[in-house]
């Protein structure tokens, strides 16, 4: 049987780009969804039959039938978390037990990274990235710097290297002259990870392999955004994973050759949390009608993001590095009501124009962007069931950005549930 094409989803701008829902959306076409990188910082919010779910760590795939579901070795895990989430699933009459399996390989986030996460921001003083606290960063840290903890170390002399990691981390916090209490987050960890050990812990990329040669069809999810990619997102505003395509090579043990379709997801405008760079952010009323009309607030940490109109400099630069086949609109309908749409097709910097991605955008790059206009739609979207319904001036915008970034726009979402996505003829 000829090998089947492993297909990727993946944000192409600074996350929060609705990836839960189009995966939960493209899973019945698919045997297997896996999610190659990230940690539990990234919240992907699925809604539907009038409920919501928010999944950290759990590919989305979990609410599709018998499908099965694979955390693969470039995710890093916290196993109170992971167990926080599963449970609150179990609650909801979803138990995963038997569909989800989890690599040996990932890396776990122990309870000194979160203490560690937290005094490195302390130490940054006004210069802070703007993480979640949940250890993440630390945790690739480690990994890079070959001290981490793997989950299949629960079953290779364990207690001897996580004492040996401990002290390791209770070094740097003590230069570092923080202060911390460990001990009942540390009871708690401890107990989750008995609870983990009730999952299938496989050797993944194997696994992943046989399931291809098998004639499955498989669908790898990615965390987060391009624009926050640790090599080409703008850093060191980033997360500290490869978000790109790339990244499932390396986060599921997969060839290149076998990567087949990539979906790139975007939202018809522009979000950030956190600190960083934003070239298109609106801090005026426009700013604010974005973020209340997207709901724009973090799914895990409730953290309001910035708002601003779509970035497309940005965007065919994730367009490229990610080799995008197909592209995602979601929240089309946050913009129904607007009179004018703009969008930024070029950069100014230093009195030049550029259409190219630069190596800095920040603050003292001085980067301006260059807006064209476009009419607004100014029709409620939100209960339409086909593209034939789409007003004019809204296949004008789709039209425009398929223009600009060379790639067809598949599929359209225009609200929050299941039921609100729209996919175009011939798709």
């Amino acid at each position: 049987m000829k090998d089947m094409k492993i297909d990727v989803l993946l944000g192409l701008q600074w996350g929060d780009e609705g990836k839960g829902k189009v995966v939960d959306v493209l899973t019945p076409g698919y045997d297997v969804v896996a999610r190659f990188q990230g940690g539990p910082n990234a919240g992907h919010t699925l809604s539907f039959n009038g409920e919501k779910y928010i999944l950290r760590s759990i590919p989305s795939g979990i609410f599709q039938g018998e499908k099965i579901n694979i955390i693969g070795n470039g995710v890093v895990l916290d196993p109170l978390l992971f167990k926080e989430e599963t449970e609150n699933l179990a609650r909801s009459g979803h138990d995963i037990t038997r569909r989800l399996y989890i690599s040996k390989k990932a890396h776990l986030i122990l309870p000194t990274h979160r203490i560690l996460d937290a005094a490195y921001e302390a130490a940054k003083g006004n210069s802070k990235i703007g993480t979640t606290g949940k250890g993440i960063g630390p945790a690739y840290t480690d990994k890079v710097g070959r001290n981490g903890l793997r989950i299949g170390d629960l079953f290779h002399g364990f207690d001897k290297k996580y004492a040996e990691t401990k002290r390791h981390h209770e070094t740097i916090l003590r230069g570092l002259h923080f202060d911390y209490d460990i001990a009942a987050l540390e009871a708690r960890w401890f107990d989750a990870l008995e609870y983990l050990k009730k999952f299938s812990i496989i050797d993944s990329e194997h696994k992943i392999n046989r399931l291809l040669a098998e004639g499955k069809s498989i669908l790898a999810e990615g965390a987060q955004g391009t624009m926050l990619d640790i090599d080409f997102g703008s850093y060191p505003f980033v997360t500290s994973s490869n978000t790109v395509c790339a990244g499932c090579c390396t986060g599921l043990g997969v060839a290149p050759r076998n990567i087949g379709e990539v979906y790139g997801i975007f939202k018809a405008y522009c979000t950030r949390v956190g600190s960083g760079p934003f070239p298109t952010e609106l801090t005026d009323a426009t700013g604010d009608a974005l973020c209340e009309r997207g709901n724009e607030f973090g799914s895990v940490t409730g953290r309001r993001r910035r708002c601003g109109w779509i970035d497309l400099v940005a965007l065919k630069y994730a367009v490229m590095i990610n080799g995008v086949t197909r592209l995602i609109m979601m929240k089309s309908d946050v913009l129904d009501p607007f009179e004018t749409i703009k969008a930024c097709v070029a950069y100014r910097i230093d009195g030049e124009e550029t259409t190219e991605f630069p190596f800095d955008i920040s603050e003292a790059a001085d980067v301006q962007p260059v807006y064209v206009e476009l009419p607004g739609w100014q029709t409620d979207m939100t209960g339409m069931k086909s593209e034939n319904e789409f007003p004019e001036e809204f296949n004008a915008y789709l039209s425009f950005l398929e223009e600009e970034l060379g790639v067809p726009v598949v599929i359209v979402s225009i609200g929050p549930d299941r039921e609100q996505t729209i996919i175009r003829d011939g798709e």
